[in-house]
């Protein structure tokens, strides 16, 4: 566990009472009405003015700073995943199917109490502060992608986010420089081929056979036409053709996701999937019809906010607490902020046993002795930008 001067036993209680409320209080992308609420009514105890010009759920608050030169946004997400949790622990949620499975309320909690220090002391925050807590991180369309067309980074000159993660030791904070985290984009496929009698092959046009050729041919692009030093993966979800011994089915539908770690990676994934889909059907005889689901961008983390974030932990934790990472193939909507402004997203880590379980496991819990370390991290980064 790291040292925090500024997150004292007091707020780190009440940092834990309000996670713990979230926890047990899920809500899912896009409809976490209650949560807002509750969001708004602790800054107004704090005095902190909402901004109302960004729709809901997500909630935005500016905290002025005493010079104002700079105006920094620190982000959490506030939404849970459809599962139901496993477990026995007292916080446990209490609406059936829904909990809080990637420690967004951790991270709503951390956000909180970093807002609630800035309002005990307002003369030593120099830089206003914009606190961004964003609905709908797990779906899409991204709360992230709406609050950006909305203008929620207009005057913004750095933006930061966290994550508190389980396969990260406890007492450490990282990330990776440049490309992070992957782009996530999915796709469905409709294979229209010609039904017919299983025993009479010839007089059809099987779209499962054709189905297994396009499955094997997807993972050239990742083989011969992606750069062998750049990462991407493509993995198909989701098979549904007929249920019949001895019919071969009309149709068959395909669904996967396309994920890549950089912008241009992931324009060649998408071209040559689309182009393979339409000329093996074609060659055999059948109709392929492809339609490609935008999702989130590569996470791209900004060099020189890298080397400020990295000096922030190392100035405030000690030099052994920063752990640069590799980039992983998972993907997460910050991306839409590091698009447009200068940033970063950085991983504090809470490996335990209370944190044994993966994130989106029905098991998974945040080990509440790395959240002082999270608050502290948001409270530096805003003082020291």
């Amino acid at each position: 566990m790291l040292q925090t001067k500024n997150v004292d036993s007091e707020l780190k209680a009440w940092a834990i009472e309000q996670r713990r409320h979230f926890h047990m209080n899920p809500e899912l992308s896009g409809q976490e009405y209650n949560t807002s609420a509750y969001v708004k009514e602790k800054l107004a105890e704090f005095g902190i003015p909402l901004d109302d010009r960004f729709s809901g759920p997500s909630v935005v608050a500016f905290f002025k700073g005493t010079e104002g030169n700079k105006t920094i946004a620190l982000r959490a997400d506030m939404d849970a995943l459809p599962l139901q949790e496993e477990g026995d622990k007292p916080y446990i949620s209490k609406v059936p199917g829904v909990m809080h499975g990637c420690g967004h309320d951790g991270h709503t909690a951390v956000l909180l109490a970093a807002a609630k220090w800035m309002s005990n002391h307002p003369d030593l925050v120099k830089n206003n502060i914009r606190l961004i807590f964003q609905s709908s991180e797990e779906a899409s369309p991204s709360g992230a992608q709406k609050l950006v067309k909305e203008g929620v980074l207009d005057g913004i000159d750095a933006i930061y986010g966290i994550h508190l993660i389980s396969r990260m030791p406890m007492g450490k904070v990282g990330f990776a420089t440049g490309y992070a985290m992957a782009s996530c984009n999915d796709f469905d496929i409709k294979i229209e081929g010609k039904g017919g009698h299983a025993g009479y092959p010839h007089d059809t046009v099987d779209p499962i056979y054709i189905a297994s050729h396009l499955i094997q041919a997807f993972q050239s692009v990742v083989s011969r036409n992606l750069h062998p030093l750049h990462a991407g993966v493509i993995s198909f979800g989701g098979m549904q053709a007929g249920n019949s011994y001895n019919v071969i089915p009309h149709e068959v539908t395909l669904k996967g996701t396309i994920r890549a770690l950089t912008f241009e990676a992931a324009e060649l994934m998408h071209e040559k999937t689309a182009q393979l889909t339409e000329s093996i059907c074609a060659s055999f005889g059948a109709k392929g019809h492809y339609q490609f689901i935008e999702g989130t961008p590569p996470l791209y983390n900004h060099p020189e906010a890298c080397e400020f974030a990295r000096s922030v932990i190392e100035n405030t934790f000690g030099a052994d607490a920063f752990l640069p990472i590799d980039p992983v193939l998972g993907a997460e909507d910050f991306s839409y902020y590091l698009k447009d402004k200068v940033g970063a997203f950085i991983n504090v880590g809470m490996q335990s046993e209370k944190s044994q379980y993966p994130h989106h496991h029905p098991k998974f819990d945040i080990d509440e002795e790395a959240i002082p370390t999270a608050i502290e991290l948001m409270i530096q980064l805003a003082l020291q930008a």
